[in-house]
């Protein structure tokens, strides 16, 4: 795909291969902002975090900054917050604050640099000063698996108080770099490391392409006088006044559109025509005001056969805008029923022709099927169906539900799969903002259902899941792991070179040294083992030809409704 090619140029036009490293520094560089600022305030809220300690964890956090303690120091203060907590519980609470706040927060640009590194088969990793709990849900949904930061103590599956040395910060990153130079013999010197800190200047000066990404002021002074490439993101952070009132206004727009439809109806008496009235001018109003720019590729399988039942994978909120600016007119689609509850907005969307459906409650589900079965034999309507249910965090593929193939089945209509590649770009789950972006659509050609019967539901499902999985560049499936298992061992084989320099700064660059007693192992960290890079996984589709190819060799061809 092209999508943010300014971004990815100088990865495209680089050599191929495991021996160039691509690491990436994570708070500020591939998110906005801080992860441990949302872990200090949920935990505030939660309760878990007295007044006290959280005084004393501001005053070590105002002195780390002000260089007068070092980032040991630091992470003793933060450590003695969980003492006593289980490592399980708290990464379930860490994936529980990905999913809510932290994916949002990624980049799609920072993205978008560590898919074209893994197109080039460079070893992908982060090098975090931040602990695993933090980074690790991240590293999962970016597909990272070399993950390299700062450890707590953990025994018995608990939190001791006390920090795995050496941590990952100034020499420590250098130390984990070198460590992935000797365990997947990377060339540091054609290596790219991706930082937002001057914190990270020794691991900068290390490698053969430092990358100041999103600097603060004192790296943008050293990257400008070293000629170090400088990039800034304006796709996530804080929203302005203009954003709040855009957002407000595309939001608002599906009532307007739909309000402006009402004439036609008492006019003409036609509902059907002021529907498709009020779904055009939702489209042209919504984009408009997201400045949102679609790219379709087989625009013309949108028209080929109708009515059809036509799904979509759900990453955000703008999918509702991209699907009804794609198909235009004679749509219906199906909402939860909560929808139903919202003031004015949930009669706009029954007047829309939305169907509203529980759920969770599998029987209301198959009876809502009937009034859509009569809407496409009977109105001719085609029908917008999300088969995962709900949106998203990650541009990852969710299991497919079946309701939209036994309504297919049912109806005696084909299906249309519409592969939407980077809607998170313009509003991620939990986000009310929309950010201006372009997005790449994937029209595939109609599936014909004439033979299929609901004694094989299950295979249609998973031919029809695979071609998404095919365009998206997921033809292989990751099976979710024990998240708190994966992380990798904080404590690297390095370079006597780097062991004299780690012993001679131990007090990690900033400020002094504690006395804090260096820890054991963690006995979870102990079983824990850096994932190889995965080799034999199939490429992504590449062009337009072997997409086609792809496609055809997955689906018969279609026949006529």
């Amino acid at each position: 795909m092209s999508l943010h090619k300014d971004v990815i140029a100088e990865i495209e036009a680089s050599e191929e291969g495991p021996h160039i490293g691509a690491f990436f520094d994570f708070d500020g560089t591939i998110i906005y902002g801080y992860s441990a600022m949302t872990f200090i305030r949920e935990q505030v809220k939660r309760g878990d975090v007295s007044a006290k300690e959280f005084a004393e964890l501001a005053a070590a956090m105002t002195s780390f900054g002000l260089g007068s303690i070092g980032f040991s120091s630091m992470m003793v203060v933060t450590s003695q917050l969980l003492r006593g907590m289980t490592e399980a519980s708290y990464m379930e609470f860490a994936q529980e604050l990905h999913e809510k706040y932290i994916a949002r927060l990624i980049y799609p640009e920072s993205r978008a640099l560590i898919e074209a590194h893994k197109r080039k088969g460079h070893t992908v990793a982060i090098i975090s000063s931040a602990l695993p709990y933090q980074v690790r849900p991240a590293a999962d949904n970016l597909g990272i698996d070399n993950l390299l930061c700062t450890h707590l103590e953990v025994v018995d599956g608990k939190f001791t108080g006390s920090v795995v040395r050496p941590t990952c910060f100034g020499p420590g990153k250098v130390a984990a770099a070198e460590q992935l130079s000797v365990d997947y013999g990377v060339d540091l010197d054609q290596t790219f490391f991706y930082s937002d800190s001057h914190d990270d200047l020794e691991l900068l000066e290390r490698v053969g392409n430092p990358r100041a990404l999103n600097p603060n002021r004192k790296l943008t002074g050293i990257a400008e006088r070293n000629g170090w490439p400088i990039r800034r993101f304006a796709s996530r952070g804080r929203a302005g006044v203009t954003d709040w009132v855009r957002a407000v206004a595309a939001t608002s727009s599906v009532v307007t559109s739909f309000v402006a439809g009402l004439p036609i109806w008492a006019l003409t008496g036609s509902r059907r025509r002021a529907q498709n009235f009020s779904a055009a001018l939702f489209a042209e109003t919504a984009s408009a005001l997201i400045g949102l720019n679609l790219k379709v590729n087989g625009e013309q399988n949108l028209w080929a056969q109708r009515p059809a039942v036509f799904i979509f994978n759900h990453q955000s909120k703008a999918d509702v805008v991209i699907m009804v600016s794609l198909l235009r007119r004679d749509i219906a689609a199906i909402g939860k029923k909560e929808i139903r509850n919202i003031p004015l907005v949930g009669r706009v969307m029954e007047f829309a022709g939305t169907v509203l459906i529980d759920r969770a409650n599998s029987g209301s589900a198959i009876e809502a099927m009937q009034p859509l079965v009569d809407i496409i034999r009977n109105e001719g309507k085609s029908v917008v169906v999300a088969p995962e249910g709900t949106r998203t965090t990650t541009p990852q593929l969710a299991p497919f539900k079946k309701g939209a193939f036994h309504l297919a089945i049912q109806a005696g209509v084909p299906i249309v799969p519409v592969v939407i590649h980077n809607a998170l770009d313009s509003a991620p789950k939990g986000d009310f903002i929309f950010h201006p972006a372009t997005v790449e659509v994937d029209v595939l050609p109609p599936v014909d259902t004439s033979d299929w019967r609901a004694e094989t539901i299950d295979q249609h499902v998973a031919q029809v899941r695979a071609m998404f999985q095919q365009v998206m560049g997921q033809a292989e499936q990751i099976a979710p792991m024990d998240q708190h298992k994966k992380v990798a061992v904080a404590e690297p084989k390095v370079k006597k070179s780097t062991q004299k320099r780690l012993k001679k700064g131990s007090s990690d660059s900033k400020g002094s040294s504690t006395d804090v007693k260096a820890p054991k192992q963690s006995k979870a960290a102990a079983k824990m083992k850096k994932t190889k890079p995965k080799s034999g996984k199939r490429p992504p589709i590449r062009n337009k030809a072997e997409l086609k190819g792809k496609i055809e060799s997955l689906t018969a061809p279609t026949k006529a409704v």
